[in-house]
């Protein structure tokens, strides 16, 4: 097999991510739609028609809807208007201090309103919304209705009925209610629906609805609404105060306690507060902790003050509704069908993000350009005044994973039938770049060989010949295809060739067909990786009613080998032979013996760019007369426990007796519970400088 020469170090991945690079995306959907088959495509489009029911649905999806709820909170909050205070709305309150001083909590004070009112009527007010409800009977109610039928600015009570509001007042406070403000109703003086609408998980995000029978909602019943908006039920537009110096700021709308305009006062000292009313909304109401508190999207975020997640009393949710129609600042709805066709493109790209054939890199980037639409767009839709209340953004996620899961699964099917015919033509050894090149050039697998310098990896699998003696070969089949997958996987993984396996054994090398500048490093990388992977898969097995396995045992030489296809025209393997595969494999088996589960020869740690391996001593493998010197790969083991142990193999090596007793005392001290350090120094022990050791 002829040699490709490279031009730049690559990976064995990256090389065959170069060569899929090459088939277009077009080409691939054709392969998909025509090589898929009936059954198969039918579920595919079905999965995809779940997609798309998930991207556009998921606002009514348990789970799903928490979430969407929870990132449109995050966008209300995090691109909410920061303004300053608005000078167009006034709160006044009953706060708890209002309580204190006049030692009534409910019903409120109603002769402190009725002086209140009295004052901000001869103000200039131009409206005053009261979102009290007067559906209990006080002494004072008298003083209170009186001044309610004098007012001469226009004013609206607050209104709940049970119809529509069954939670904030029970039968006999509706009628008591009604009663009330039939008392009191004038030209003037007139009722307006305080009904709000919280979400599943009491979050008010939106307008309410307009039942018919209530009258007008306090907001639209204060300031004119145009009337393509009179039923406006998207979401609430909530500001937050501008940034401030040193956490200095102002509320968006000032609240003075109710207190200073209920004082006695005369026409000099209604001049000094008419600034504060002239002009203005006027909404009165409560401000009193654990009483009328709502939660809103600001109260996902801590407060930039405060630092804690803080409610919203009903009477400023009043306030934000109100500026919101003053400011004619109607957030777009998304209108239902764009939102099924943003659906379907968002499980296409998810489907077609599946099917890239290109760098890690570049299917990285197409990653991340979506991943940052999905996160930036409805942001920036909510900040350009689109109502993202109905926005799919988590559903538009799931979508996309679900298109391409669904995608990916299908064009997996397609390529492991081809991977199959491609395996069984090639004998199932071939990385997937050497593999692709056969198929495009059989030719390549005429009769020949050539020596190749090559990294040799001989495995086997401790205990296994005894777990098949004691269980059924259904269940031996299945253990070992699972066991060999996983190593394959490895081998594969970092460029490898697989040479074959022998029972439980994996044998692999790496040079050939292609040789690359990295082989070494990647070599020794899958020996490590082939026995972590067997060690999972031996706990991974221990939850099995099976015999316990042992571990996996790797050895790695590096050497010339002669490489090719052998085996007659009838049946030809890919195979190499020679020295360098026997060392191997001796180095494999020399593992039980010296109580480790890797090594890897000098030769091959030259070339190894490793800074985690230990040496293990000069050892003469069975069945050979040249010794070899061998290490360990401990990246358990800490710099300076490595560089002690290789400072001890050392001085044994030079004859420094002293140094070496000194060293190794100390490190079996140190490694009291580590059989292979303790082995080594046994046989070190054993031998005298220069001498390895003789394994029987």
């Amino acid at each position: 097999m002829t040699e490709t020469p490279t031009t730049e170090p690559t990976t064995a991945p990256e090389a065959a991510s170069e060569k899929r690079a090459a088939v277009p995306l077009r080409k691939q959907v054709r392969r998909l739609v025509t090589q898929l088959g009936t059954w198969r495509m039918i579920a595919t489009l079905l999965f995809l028609l779940v997609a798309i029911c998930v991207a556009r649905l998921s606002w009514q999806l348990p789970l799903a809807g928490d979430a969407e709820r929870a990132l449109y909170d995050s966008r209300a909050a995090v691109m909410a208007p920061h303004v300053g205070q608005d000078k167009r709305i006034t709160l006044v309150t009953y706060t708890d201090e209002t309580l204190f001083s006049t030692s009534i909590r409910s019903p409120l004070d109603r002769t402190l309103l009725a002086a209140a009112l009295a004052n901000i009527d001869q103000m200039g007010a131009k409206a005053i919304g009261i979102d009290i409800a007067f559906d209990s009977p006080r002494p004072d109610d008298d003083v209170l209705q009186a001044q309610l039928r004098a007012m001469k600015t226009p004013t609206w009570l607050a209104y709940a009925e049970q119809a529509s509001n069954p939670n904030t007042i029970f039968y006999e406070q509706q009628k008591f209610l009604e009663a009330y403000l039939a008392a009191v109703r004038t030209p003037k003086t007139r009722p307006a629906s305080v009904l709000f609408r919280t979400d599943g998980d009491s979050v008010i995000r939106n307008w309410p609805d307009r039942p018919k029978g209530l009258p007008p909602l306090m907001a639209n019943a204060l300031a004119p609404v145009d009337k393509a908006h009179a039923n406006y039920q998207g979401n609430i537009r909530f500001l937050v105060p501008a940034r401030a110096a040193k956490g200095q700021e102002e509320p968006v709308f000032a609240n003075i306690p109710i207190d200073t305009f209920a004082l006695p006062m005369d026409a000099e000292m209604r001049a000094g507060f008419a600034p504060l009313v002239k002009d203005r909304y006027v909404l009165i109401g409560g401000d009193i902790i654990d009483n009328d508190q709502f939660n809103t999207p600001l109260s996902r975020l801590p407060d930039q003050t405060t630092g804690e997640r803080e409610t919203m009393i009903g009477l400023e949710v009043h306030a934000h509704m109100l500026a919101q129609q003053l400011d004619k600042a109607w957030s777009r709805p998304i209108p239902s069908p764009a939102l099924w066709v943003l659906a379907v493109l968002v499980v296409l790209a998810g489907g077609l993000t599946s099917l890239i054939d290109a760098r890690a890199r570049w299917v990285f980037l197409a990653f991340l350009a979506q991943m940052v639409f999905f996160i930036a767009f409805p942001f920036w839709l909510q900040g350009n005044g689109i109502d993202t209340t109905t926005l799919p953004a988590f559903g538009w996620a799931l979508g996309w994973l679900f298109g391409y899961a669904a995608v990916g699964t299908a064009a997996r099917t397609i390529g492991s039938r081809q991977r199959a015919f491609a395996q069984s033509a090639l004998g199932k050894y071939l990385p997937a770049d050497v593999a692709e090149q056969i198929m495009r050039d059989p030719d390549q697998l005429s009769l020949h060989g050539e020596r190749r310098n090559i990294f040799c990896v001989f495995t086997d699998l401790q205990g296994f010949t005894a777990l098949s003696h004691a269980t059924t070969p259904e269940t031996v089949a299945r253990l070992l295809n699972a066991y060999l997958d996983r190593l394959s996987d490895v081998v594969l993984a970092h460029g490898g060739t697989i040479d074959k396996f022998v029972g439980d054994a994996v044998v692999a090398f790496w040079g050939a067909p292609l040789s690359r500048p990295n082989d070494g490093p990647q070599a020794a990388a899958a020996a490590l990786a082939m026995y972590e992977a067997g060690e999972k898969f031996r706990i991974d097995l221990a939850a099995e009613d099976v015999p316990p396995l042992g571990m996996t045992r790797v050895g790695l030489h590096v050497g010339d080998a002669i490489v090719g296809n052998f085996g007659g025209e009838g049946r030809i393997q890919y195979t190499a032979l020679g020295d360098s595969m026997n060392t191997a494999s001796r180095l494999e088996a020399a593992n039980k013996s010296l109580k480790t589960g890797i090594l890897i020869s000098a030769e091959a740690v030259a070339r190894a760019d490793r800074d985690d391996l230990v040496p293990m001593g000069r050892v003469t493998l069975r069945g050979r007369a040249q010794p070899v010197d061998t290490f360990t790969p401990r990246p358990d083991l800490a710099a300076d426990q490595r560089a002690r142990i290789a400072d001890m193999v050392k001085a044994h090596a030079a004859g420094d007796k002293n140094l070496y007793v000194i060293c190794a005392t100390a490190i079996a001290a140190e490694f009291s519970d580590d059989t292979s350090i303790l082995f080594l120094i046994e046989r070190l022990n054993e031998t005298e400088s220069g001498e390895s050791y003789v394994l029987s």
